[in-house]
Parts: C-alpha cells; structure tokens; sequence
C-alpha cells in the first residue's frame, strides 16, 4: 500500500517538474535564458510518463540533427 503511494507521489511529481519546465523555457524564449535547453529537459521529464511527450522530442532530435547536417561548414 505504502508503496503504491509513493509510486503514485513520484508521478505527480513528475508530471508537475516537466510541465513547469516546459512553462519556464516557453518563458525562456522570450527572455533571457536557456529556453530550448529547459524545454528539452522538461519533455525528457513528461517522456517517461506520457508517448507524446516522447515523440515530440525525438522528432525535435531529428529535426535538429537533419539541421546540423545541413548547415554544417565543411573543412577542406
């Protein structure tokens, strides 16, 4: 029973670190800071509890690497 609840605790709690990161870096990006870093760190938080959350940031991963590879500077 007791660990149940503590299951259920470290969910909610979760749930309430990742939105309010989401929240903060949504801020961030207007305002001075590291707003993309934060919203990252905020869907790895929701990732593990909800699919969306993991499928909007490995679709940011991948837009993100098929970016770098497209404006990478190549040395010759």
């Amino acid at each position: 029973m007791i660990l149940r609840t503590v299951q259920q605790v470290r969910r909610v709690f979760l749930i309430i670190a990742g939105f309010t990161l989401l929240l903060a870096g949504a801020v961030m990006l207007v305002t001075p800071g590291p707003g993309m870093l934060v919203i990252f760190l905020g869907l790895g938080l929701l990732a593990a509890e909800f699919v969306w959350a993991r499928r909007l940031m490995n679709r940011i991963k991948h837009e993100g690497g098929r970016l770098a590879e497209r404006f990478a500077v190549t040395k010759k």
